[in-house]
């Protein structure tokens, strides 16, 4: 087996375990926190008051 293969194998499982944190990291996000407050923009909120304008 030569480097290529090696390096070919260390890189599917980096890939693997990158795959299992995201999806470790998504339930604890899912479970953590509420919908409604992750998909909130208190940034949106901000520009959407300053675009208000009284003539």
């Amino acid at each position: 087996m030569d480097i290529w293969n090696i390096l070919e194998y260390a890189a599917w499982a980096l890939s693997a375990l990158f795959a299992v944190l995201m999806l470790t990291d998504l339930v604890r996000i899912d479970t953590t926190y509420d919908n409604e407050l992750l998909t909130s923009s208190r940034e949106g909120e901000i520009e959407a008051a300053a675009e208000r304008h009284t003539i």
